[in-house]
């Protein structure tokens, strides 16, 4: 996390979390979710209209991606100055890219090492690493494959929803605390 950020949180302690205004897509891309996309459907829909408006200005991008982390509850947030912007998952809270050498990077920029793969129903091809579980981006799912038979990396058949559960992420923070609020 950036020096700044830290320096924020210790000075402004007591800052209302932020939720369902930003969103990661399964390619690995962030989206401000203003009322007119919240209220057109869930980000994980993939409906054009519920994503928002997607972030370009590079810095803005790679300062949420230094400042990117997840809690003890599986949910994921962009820590902005003293306040925690959870994200709303469209797949996975990490997306990978394969290299041409078969490092794997995330959308952040992360390297990560890999440790097994998994293969959903519908045919997604998901990494678990070093750094945490996430979705092959689908541009790379044929240089991850060719990885996976020269390296000799393990393949797991399995569902989505298994995955939620085996490795703990939180796909709506923001419904997740809608259904602790009324339990």
């Amino acid at each position: 996390m950036d020096d700044l950020v830290i320096a924020a949180m210790a000075k402004w302690p007591n800052v209302p979390d932020c939720y369902g205004w930003l969103g990661l897509d399964a390619r690995g891309r962030w989206f401000m979710r203003d009322d007119h996309a919240q209220q057109a459907g869930d980000f994980a829909s993939g409906l054009l209209l519920a994503k928002g408006s997607e972030l370009k200005h590079e810095k803005l991008v790679d300062f949420i991606g230094r400042n990117y982390a997840d809690d003890s509850h599986g949910q994921w947030f962009f820590q902005n100055g003293p306040q925690r912007v959870f994200v709303e998952l469209q797949a996975t809270p990490w997306v990978w890219r394969i290299e041409t050498d078969y490092s794997i990077v995330s959308h952040t920029g992360l390297k990560v090492q890999f440790e097994r793969a998994y293969l959903d129903e519908k045919g997604m091809l998901y990494f678990n690493t070093d750094k945490g579980f996430g979705l092959v981006h689908s541009q790379d799912v044929y240089l991850a494959s060719q990885a996976m038979e020269e390296m000799g990396w393990e393949l797991v058949d399995t569902t989505r929803d298994n995955l939620v559960q085996d490795f703990n992420y939180v796909m709506s923070p923001h419904k997740n605390l809608k259904m602790t609020a009324t339990k």
